[in-house]
C-alpha cells in the first residue's frame, strides 16, 4: 500500500467475495473435502448429547466431538425439525443459552431454512428479554433450564404465567408459539423432564430433531434452500450501537460469510487449527469471529464451558491441543491469573500448540501482549476492530505486522471495505488527524430491524473519495474516533460520546487508559468525564489494582502516583483530577466492587459516569495536581 496523505483507505479486491448462502457453502465447500475433519468439540457435553441414531455419529469416548459430517447430520435433523414445528422462512427464532452444540446447530439450521436467528444476551433481566423478543417478533425460543445464577423457566413463568397452561395463550404483542428447551442439567444430576413439564407447550431439543432422511420435511427444506438469496437477513444481534437503546442489527448470509472469511485469512487459519472459543455466542465475537471464521476455513471450534471459566479453558486447550484462543482483555487476564495462581501448587498446563487468536473490544497493552506471548505462546495473536453493524470486523492486524502495530493499532482495512476519517463537517481529514470513522462495503448491515429512523441516523450516502464516478456509497457512521497513519493502520482513540472535553480540548480516554495499564501495579483502568465548574469537564479514572502476587516488588499505588504516571507519559491536561480504586474505601462502601461491563467484556462508561458524579458530589477521590 502506498503512503497516504488523507484519511481514506480502500481494501484490496482479492480474494473475490463469496456468493453462497449458508447451506450452499456447507455443502459445496466443507463437506466434499473436510467431512472427516473435526468441526466441534464441547468438553462439557456428553458424546451423544442429542441422541443421534447409531451410524450417524463418529465415536467419542469422553465428550462431544463432531466431524463436519457429524455436524451436518445434526444441522439437517434440526432443519427438518424446525420446518415440522411450523417455522417458516423469515420467522424469528430466539436463543438464550451459553456456548454449546445446540447453539452451533442453530447457527446453520436457522439460516438453512431462511429463519432469522435472534441472539439474546443470557444476562438480560426477564423484562429486557421479553422486550427484545417483542421487538424482533420472536415466534420460537430456544433456552436452557439454567445458566450460572439464571433459571430461565422460573423467570418465564414468573413474567408469563399463562405458559403454565396447556394452551399457552398470552401476550398479543409477543407471537411466541414454540419453546424448545435443551438439557444442560442431567449431567449434574438435575431432573430435566421435571423442568420441561413445567411449560406444557415446551419441547425438548432431542424430541425436535428429525433424523429420518425422507418425508415431507426433507423436501420442504430442500425447496427453501433453493429459494434463499445471499442478501437475505438471517441474524439479528442486539447492540446499543451509536445512538442509545438496544437495537436489532440485521445481518445477511453475505455479510456474515464474507466477514468470517476475511477474519480467518488474517489469522492464517487452516483445517489443522483448533480455536478455543471463549466469548459468548450471543455476541458477534463468539458467533462470527469464533464459530464462523473457523468453520469457513474448515478449522475446529472448542467450547470449554457454557460461560467463561478460565480453568476449564486452560484444561480444554491442553487436552485438545488448541492452536488458538479468542478473548477480550478480561478473558486473557483471567487466563493469566489462573496460570499464575497454579504455580505455588505445582499446577501447569502445556500450551505449546497455541499460536493465534483474536483480541477484540480494545487494543492490547504492550505488557499484556508480551505476557500472552511468553505465557500462552500467542505469537500470532491478531487485533480486530469493528462493530455489530459491520458484521462485525472492518480492520484487523495480521501475524506479520510489527508488535508495535499489533499493540497500538487495530490493523488495516479488510478486503472489499472502504473507510474514511471525517471532521464535524464530514470532510476527510489529513493523515494523523483524529475524526469520526466511517465505513462502507459489503459488511455494512441492512439496517436496524423495524427501525428506519435509527437506521437513517447512522447511515449516509456519499461518493467514493477515490472514484466519484462510481456513484454514492452507503457509509456507516461508527461513532468511534480514529486516527489513520500514512501506512493505513488505524488507531481507535475513543468514542465520540466518551471524549472528555476539558476547557475546550478533546482528551481521548483510550490513550489515558493505555498509559495506566502499562504500569505493573494496574490491572485495569477506565477514564471518564467528570463535570467541573472551571473546565466544563475533567478526567476521572477508575483503577483496578494488579494482584500483589504477580508483581510483588511493585510499591502500592496512591492517588497521586496515578496522576504522576499520566503526567510522565502525556500532556499534563490528561492527568486525572479524580481517582477511585474499585472495591476499596468509599468505592467499596458504595457497592462499586467491580468495573461494570457488557456481556462481551466492554467497560460500561455510561455507568461509570454516573458513579463518578455520585462520588464527586461527596468530594471523594479529588486529587490536587
Amino acid at each position: 500500500m502506498r503512503s497516504l496523505s488523507t484519511s481514506f483507505v480502500r481494501g484490496p479486491t482479492e480474494p473475490a467475495l463469496l456468493t453462497q448462502t449458508f447451506p450452499e457453502f456447507y455443502s459445496e465447500r466443507l463437506l466434499p473435502k473436510f467431512s472427516s475433519n473435526i468441526a466441534l468439540v464441547s468438553t462439557q457435553e456428553a458424546p451423544n448429547a442429542h441422541g443421534a441414531p447409531g451410524g450417524l455419529l463418529s465415536e467419542s469416548p469422553k465428550y462431544l466431538r463432531w466431524t463436519f459430517e457429524d455436524m451436518h447430520h445434526h444441522v439437517a435433523a434440526l432443519s427438518r425439525g424446525l420446518v415440522h414445528l411450523g417455522v417458516k422462512k423469515g420467522d424469528r427464532v430466539g436463543v438464550v443459552m451459553g456456548n454449546c452444540s445446540t447453539y452451533a446447530c442453530l447457527q446453520w439450521a436457522a439460516a438453512s431454512i431462511g429463519a432469522v436467528l435472534v441472539t439474546i444476551n443470557p444476562a438480560y433481566r426477564i423484562r429486557e428479554l421479553i422486550g427484545v423478543m417483542k421487538l424482533a417478533g420472536v415466534s420460537s425460543l430456544f433456552i436452557t433450564p439454567k445458566l450460572r445464577s439464571s433459571r430461565y423457566i422460573d423467570l418465564l413463568l414468573q413474567e408469563m404465567p399463562h405458559l403454565a397452561s396447556s394452551d399457552g395463550q398470552g401476550d398479543a404483542d409477543l407471537p411466541l408459539q414454540n419453546i424448545i428447551i435443551t438439557d444442560n442439567i442431567s449431567r449434574e444430576g438435575g431432573d430435566f423432564h421435571a423442568e420441561l413439564s413445567r411449560i406444557p407447550i415446551a419441547v425438548g431439543f432431542r424430541d425436535l430433531l428429525i433424523w429420518r432422511e425422507d418425508g415431507e420435511s426433507v423436501n420442504e427444506v430442500k425447496s427453501i434452500e433453493k429459494s434463499l438469496h445471499r442478501d437475505e437477513v438471517i441474524n439479528l444481534q442486539f447492540t446499543s450501537g451509536t445512538t442509545g437503546l438496544p437495537k436489532a442489527v440485521s445481518l445477511s448470509h453475505a455479510n456474515l460469510l464474507n466477514n468470517a472469511h476475511s477474519i480467518g485469512r488474517c489469522m492464517d487459519l487452516t483445517p489443522a487449527d483448533k480455536i478455543c472459543n471463549i466469548p459468548p455466542l450471543f455476541h458477534c465475537f463468539g458467533l462470527v469471529l469464533g464459530n464462523l471464521a473457523s468453520w469457513v476455513h474448515a478449522s475446529a471450534i472448542v467450547y470449554s464451558a457454557e460461560s467463561f471459566d478460565p480453568r476449564a479453558a486452560l484444561d480444554a486447550m491442553e487436552a485438545e491441543r488448541c492452536t488458538g484462543v479468542h478473548g477480550v482483555p478480561t478473558h486473557f487476564l483471567g487466563l493469566l491469573e489462573t496460570l499464575e495462581a497454579g504455580k505455588p501448587c505445582g499446577e501447569q498446563w502445556n500450551l505449546s500448540t497455541l499460536r493465534t487468536g483474536i483480541a477484540a473490544g480494545t487494543t492490547i497493552p504492550l505488557d499484556m501482549m508480551r505476557q500472552l506471548i511468553q505465557k500462552l505462546n500467542l505469537t500470532e495473536l491478531t487485533i480486530a476492530y469493528g462493530m455489530t453493524e459491520t458484521s462485525p470486523v472492518s480492520f484487523q492486524t495480521v501475524p506479520l505486522d510489527p508488535l508495535k502495530k499489533r499493540t497500538e493499532t487495530v490493523g488495516r482495512v479488510q478486503p472489499h471495505v472502504a473507510a474514511k476519517i471525517v471532521d464535524s463537517n464530514n470532510n476527510i481529514v489529513p493523515v494523523g488527524t483524529p475524526g469520526e470513522l466511517w465505513v462502507s462495503g459489503y459488511n455494512v448491515h441492512k439496517g436496524y430491524w423495524d427501525d428506519p429512523e435509527q437506521s437513517a441516523a447512522i447511515l449516509a450516502r456519499a461518493p467514493a473519495p477515490d472514484d466519484p464516478g462510481e456513484g454514492d456509497l452507503v457509509w456507516l457512521k461508527t461513532g468511534d474516533i480514529g486516527v489513520l497513519d500514512e501506512d493505513g493502520y488505524l488507531r481507535i482513540v475513543g468514542r465520540m460520546k466518551d471524549i472528555i472535553i476539558r476547557g475546550g480540548e478533546n482528551l481521548f480516554p483510550v490513550q489515558i487508559e493505555n498509559v495506566l495499564t502499562a504500569h505493573p501495579a494496574i490491572k485495569e483502568a477506565a477514564a471518564v468525564s467528570v463535570p467541573d465548574q472551571k473546565y466544563g469537564e475533567v478526567v476521572g479514572v477508575w483503577i483496578v489494582r494488579e494482584q500483589r502476587s504477580i508483581h510483588p516488588a511493585t510499591p502500592e499505588l496512591t492517588n497521586k502516583d496515578v496522576i504522576s504516571i499520566v503526567k510522565q507519559a502525556m500532556n499534563p491536561q490528561n492527568a486525572p483530577s479524580w481517582v477511585w480504586f474499585v472495591g476499596e474505601g468509599a468505592a467499596k462502601e458504595s457497592g462499586y466492587d467491580i468495573l461494570p461491563k457488557t456481556g462481551s467484556g466492554k467497560v460500561q462508561k455510561n455507568i461509570l459516569r454516573i458513579w463518578s458524579r455520585e462520588m464527586a458530589a461527596q468530594n471523594i477521590g479529588l486529587v490536587s495536581h
